[in-house]
């Protein structure tokens, strides 16, 4: 339980037109949000928007949320990750995810297999990296450095880092993976995240997280007197992720709405969305799903709702959505009092 929560900006990552949000992210951080995250999937990247606003502004924390394994060897998320954290003051928070196949093998051209071995070794290199103990070298066999056979020799980092120990987050859906994020990292970075059964689905994966483990949740908050559009709008975002970002047989978003107690509803918005109708692919995801997963309706409400994210283990709202002062000034109070 988290009686104190702290709050972050989620911004994402561009849609269809870039969006410089340096104006929204220096108004999060007067008015006191610890974090800004921003995200990829297969357009912007998640770490160029941070260098902007990091420039920009000076306390704010700057994440990733999440910068994908398969776009880059794991000494150059490293390497990007260092960079960042030095002309940012060592502001940075590293969120890292294996993505999907449908992603990295699509758009990646990598084979997907064995992501809980790849994030392991994944980190394990960037760590070895930062600290710039001796030169860095991995048995793989997913990055194995220097390349077996090859010419190269084992290198150290040029750069001394401002932290040898950046923060280090991971985007996990399974319970496995969440497992992993509290052996390796200091955070998790759930995307669908139902305070009231968070608990209870997790509980396991989470038994071994140690003092100070972020649980930052990645929330969709609309204030509006308007509770049917707000519910519309998360559904949207819904039938696209349940729907769409994954392939048929393998969608880690249409099975942690299936853990959640939705599997039937799952299966059928999969279905629907895939078929080409994508009408009553949205017509067929709960209200009481949407409701859940997000902070929606007069602000009254929304102060309720709070209370069920106050008692679940979550640490750390990101809230996603809020595009103007007013808003992000209501969230603030009712989060942080």
């Amino acid at each position: 339980m988290a009686d104190d929560l702290r709050l972050g900006l989620n911004l994402g990552y561009w849609q269809r037109d870039p969006v410089d949000a340096t104006d929204l992210v220096r108004t999060a951080e007067r008015l006191g949000y610890e974090s800004v995250w921003t995200a990829e999937a297969y357009g912007s990247d998640a770490f160029t928007p941070l260098a902007w606003y990091g420039a920009r502004t000076s306390r704010i924390k700057l994440g990733t949320s999440v910068a994908q394994m398969s776009a880059r060897p794991p000494v150059t998320t490293a390497m990007t990750a260092m960079t960042l954290d030095h002309l940012t003051g060592g502001r940075l928070l590293l969120g890292i995810g294996a993505s999907g196949p449908q992603v990295v093998e699509g758009w990646y051209g990598q084979p997907f297999g064995r992501p809980l071995a790849r994030t392991r070794e994944y980190v394990e290199i960037m760590r070895k990296v930062w600290r710039r103990e001796e030169p860095v070298t991995s048995p793989g066999p997913h990055h194995p450095l220097p390349l077996p056979g090859g010419l190269g020799k084992p290198l150290k980092l040029i750069t001394h880092p401002l932290r040898a120990e950046i923060p280090l987050y991971l985007g996990a859906e399974g319970p496995k993976n969440v497992a992993l994020a509290t052996e390796v990292a200091q955070g998790w970075l759930p995307l669908f995240a139902h305070p009231e059964k968070i608990g209870s689905m997790y509980g396991e994966a989470l038994a071994g997280a140690g003092p100070g483990f972020d649980i930052a949740a990645m929330v969709l908050v609309v204030v509006t007197d308007d509770l049917r559009s707000a519910l519309d709008a998360v559904k949207t975002m819904l039938t696209l992720y349940i729907g769409g970002m994954g392939a048929r047989t393998r969608n880690f978003h249409a099975d942690i709405v299936g853990r959640m107690g939705y599997a039937e509803a799952a299966e059928r918005i999969q279905d629907l969305y895939l078929a080409g109708r994508r009408d009553e692919a949205f017509a067929a995801i709960p209200d009481e799903l949407a409701d859940g997963i997000a902070l929606l309706g007069p602000i009254g409400r929304i102060r309720e709702r709070l209370d069920l994210w106050r008692k679940s283990p979550v640490t750390n709202l990101l809230v996603m959505g809020p595009r103007d002062e007013p808003t992000l000034a209501v969230i603030r109070d009712l989060v942080l009092g």
